[in-house]
Order: structure tokens, then C-alpha cells, then sequence
């Protein structure tokens, strides 16, 4: 463990200011920023204008927005883990198979971290990406994710997460959630339909070590313009199971 002259404070807090910009919230103020870190206003200021400085936000007087180079930060680290180098051609030829979206995550306390992603057409009115990230319980890979963890770990991550409803068909009971995990585990795959977004499903299978632990999960998300979500089943789940099953051959 590193004795506490080794740590730099000042990087920590720099790295809790980049992590409070999301997709909901990408245009922060000075006081946003200070909320969402509980830093003090003055510090999340200079880290702000630090960033400003190094070409990693915009200013515009008021608003601050990351720019590209920020990037560079998290890219180049997810590019090389070694999970995304096996699945990308993976996704790549599925996605070409199915002609659907394809996307590889992991489990990061209460969200998924998408890790690579193959995109035919945009389905979500966020653009999704490798660092993109989502809440976990109400997502399909989230939910799978979910599931292969302890019973009492999966309610604990559960209980921590923010439940407040994306769209009219979100669940927000704990205990509902935590059926739905019990049929994932049943059944092998997760199934949504619209609870992330409106007019989005998808489906999502767990991919499994050749030691046959979870180590990420794989799914499809489609546009929910006719037929019902229970199509996704017939329509992409033997897809999504050739490449767990390829996927596990390879996966250390």
C-alpha cells in the first residue's frame, strides 16, 4: 500500500472532475462541478481551468464542455486491455451477421462500462462508444452482468444504485429488479424492452471464461418499431450464443 506522501491529492481530485461530466449532464458550471465532487468551489475551479488550459475542456464563461483530448486518457488504456482486442472481431462480424449494433461490457459498481462496440445504426439518442457508460439495473448486459454476482451482492449494488425511472416502462422496485435477475439466471440472457429509452430493446448474453466465470457481457439493441420484444429471442439470441460459445474457447 502507498504511504500517503506517495499520493497526489491534487490528481484525484482533477480525475473526480473529468468523471462528473455524463452524457446527461456534458455542459457543467463551476458550482455544478463543486457539487456533483464535493469539492469546494475553489478548487473545482482551478481543476476546471487546468483542464481549460491543457486543451482537455471548453470555456465559454460560463460552461465548461470536455473536448476530444480527454480521450486520450481512457481510449488508449480500454483499447489495450486484452478483453477488447479478442471481442472486437467478435462484434465486428456479428454485427455484419445480424445487422444490428453489437457491444461488449463490464461491470463497474453500479454501471456498465461498454468496452467495444460495433455500430450499424444509432439506436439510443446518446452516441455509444468504448468508456460510454450506463446504469446497470436497468440495462440488458447490465442485468446480466448483475446476475452472475452473489445474490446478496447483486441486491447490495442494487440498493446503491439511483432507481429513478429513464422512461414509463422502467423498473424501479428493488425486489422486481431482483426477480428479473433470477429469470436471467434461468434462462441465460436478459431481455429490455424500453427501459433505458424509449423505442430502444436489446438483448444481452453473459460471456464466460474458458474457467466458465463471467467476465463481461455481450448484447444487440434494437428499435422497437413493430412485433414485440420476445421477437428478439427467435430473432438474435442463437447469434449472441455462437459467439459466447466461440468467445469462451478463447477467453483467459
Amino acid at each position: 500500500m502507498a504511504n500517503k506522501t506517495d499520493i497526489i491529492a491534487s490528481m484525484l481530485k482533477g480525475l473526480s472532475v473529468i468523471e462528473a461530466f455524463r452524457a446527461e449532464h456534458p455542459r457543467l458550471s463551476i458550482s455544478e462541478v463543486s457539487e456533483i465532487t464535493g469539492l469546494d468551489r475553489a478548487t473545482a475551479r482551478r481543476c476546471l481551468l487546468t483542464l481549460h488550459e491543457g486543451g482537455y475542456a471548453d470555456y465559454d464563461g460560463k460552461f465548461f464542455t470536455l473536448t476530444p483530448r480527454v480521450l486520450r486518457l481512457g481510449m488508449g488504456a480500454l483499447a489495450a486491455l486484452p478483453l477488447a482486442q479478442l471481442v472486437q472481431p467478435w462484434l465486428d462480424q456479428l454485427s455484419d451477421q445480424i445487422g444490428q449494433s453489437t457491444s461488449v461490457s463490464i461491470l463497474d459498481d453500479t454501471e456498465i462500462v461498454y468496452l467495444a462496440r460495433a455500430a450499424q445504426r444509432r439506436v439510443m439518442s446518446i452516441g455509444l462508444m468504448p468508456g460510454s457508460r450506463l446504469p446497470a439495473h436497468c440495462t440488458s448486459m447490465g442485468r446480466v452482468l448483475l446476475a452472475a454476482l452473489p445474490e446478496a451482492e447483486a441486491r447490495g449494488l442494487i440498493e446503491r444504485s439511483d432507481l429513478s425511472p429513464r422512461t414509463a416502462f422502467s423498473l424501479t422496485d428493488p425486489e422486481e429488479i431482483l426477480a428479473r435477475l433470477a429469470q436471467v439466471r434461468r434462462e441465460g440472457y436478459a431481455l429490455i424492452d424500453q427501459e433505458v429509452e424509449p423505442g430502444l430493446r436489446s438483448i444481452a448474453v453473459p460471456l464466460y471464461s474458458a474457467r466458465g466465470r463471467v467476465v463481461a457481457a455481450l448484447n444487440t439493441g434494437v428499435a422497437a418499431v413493430q412485433g414485440s420484444a420476445a421477437d428478439l429471442v427467435t430473432l438474435y439470441l442463437p447469434a449472441l450464443l455462437r459467439v459466447q460459445a466461440g468467445l469462451r474457447r478463447v477467453l483467459s
